[in-house]
């Protein structure tokens, strides 16, 4: 009976130990060393949309997002000071 449970924690405690990953060569690799790029994961790229990109592509992409990522932030600051009853001065139909 010993011998059962033992066996049984042994192998329980195996499910926990980390799963050896093979290093695989890819085309993202160009990519590796940029700023964001974080272990385990590394370069993200889950669409694929650099797949066979060049570093001109890679530094428009990166540009869109910063700039896509500001225009979110003012469009949730305008929420906010909405909620909070500051409106701007003037009628918002323009018709």
């Amino acid at each position: 009976m010993k011998l059962i449970v033992a066996a049984l924690l042994a192998g329980s405690a195996a499910a926990f130990a980390p799963a050896q990953v093979a290093k695989t060569s890819t085309s993202l690799n160009a990519f590796e060393d940029e700023l964001g790029a974080q272990p385990p994961l590394g370069f993200f790229d889950p669409l694929g949309m650099l797949t066979d990109a060049d570093q001109e592509r890679f530094d428009r992409l990166r540009y869109v997002e910063v700039k896509h990522g500001r225009v979110c932030q003012l469009a949730f600051l305008g929420q906010i000071v909405t909620r909070n009853g500051i409106h701007l001065p003037g009628p918002i139909d323009m018709a």
